[in-house]
């Protein structure tokens, strides 16, 4: 990881909620932000922080995430979420976010992302792979 990369980091992105970003088994009159989404949104948010301080050979995975669903976001509407790092640890990074709609605070989150090398991550996948193959 390059140097620079500080507790209090903190990064903004906006997402618009389409249909796709929305839930639909209550019916097309009650759709509103997914909570799946919510906690893509918030992990891209986060992961984005991350990428002016990652080495070529770096990238980033999410290891836990903690999310509370506040309240209703409707279709045509957006979120800013906004990540802010809290904790530092090696290769373990701590964040918070907020994520807000137009009118109020609509989620909060705790997610853990750890800065791996692609080569061994490579390495750790192909070794799994080959378990699989020879179990069955």
């Amino acid at each position: 990881m390059k140097s620079g990369l500080k507790v209090g980091t903190t990064l903004t992105k906006r997402y618009e909620i389409d249909l796709d970003r929305t839930i639909g088994f209550m019916g097309e009159h009650l759709r509103v932000y997914a909570t799946p989404w919510m906690v893509k949104d918030m992990e891209s948010t986060c992961r984005d922080i991350l990428g002016d301080y990652l080495e070529e050979f770096e990238n980033s995975v999410g290891a836990h995430v903690e999310i509370d669903h506040l309240g209703p976001t409707l279709v045509g509407m957006w979120v800013d979420v906004k990540a802010t790092i809290t904790a530092i640890d090696g290769r373990r990074i701590n964040f918070d976010s907020e994520i807000r709609d137009e009118m109020d605070l609509v989620g909060k989150s705790k997610h853990t992302r750890f800065i791996v090398d692609l080569k061994k991550q490579k390495e750790r996948l192909e070794s799994k792979a080959a378990a699989i193959r020879n179990l069955k």
